[in-house]
């Protein structure tokens, strides 16, 4: 584990997303929160936030970061596509980048289990970091 000892204490944000490709009618059901589980966004956004926290415990030798929030959008980048942005915020001597990816990724895990009863050819694609502040 790298020693961040010697770094100052400052702000930092990250910012993340992830794409959920679906078929037409999982996408209606997505949004109509018609899905036999339940509603898929709500699931996927506690999802995303519960991911976040627990980061340390799923990334070896990640820090553990006391997050001061973390924020999950949903939006349809086409009609079938769901696009999933999250943030994560702290103040601490190194960053929230995995954070953010890591709720970005399980949203959409989240998203993907819930709708595969309707299409089993929904993928996640385009997992990446958005932003950071702070840090180097």
């Amino acid at each position: 584990m790298v020693d961040v000892a010697h770094k100052k204490v400052t702000p930092r944000t990250a910012r993340a997303q992830a794409l959920v490709r679906m078929s037409a009618a999982a996408a209606k059901a997505l949004r109509q929160a018609t899905l036999p589980k339940g509603d898929a966004l709500v699931a996927a956004q506690i999802a995303a936030i519960m991911a976040a926290k627990r980061t340390a415990t799923l990334i070896p030798l990640a820090h553990q970061i006391e997050l001061s929030g973390v924020d999950v959008a949903f939006s349809w980048h086409d009609e079938a596509t769901l696009r999933i942005e999250t943030s994560a915020r702290t103040a601490a001597r190194t960053g929230v980048e995995l954070e953010a990816i890591i709720a970005a990724a399980l949203a959409a895990l989240t998203i993907y289990d819930m709708t595969k009863s309707i299409d089993r050819n929904t993928s996640i694609a385009d997992v990446r970091l958005l932003s950071k502040t702070k840090g180097r």
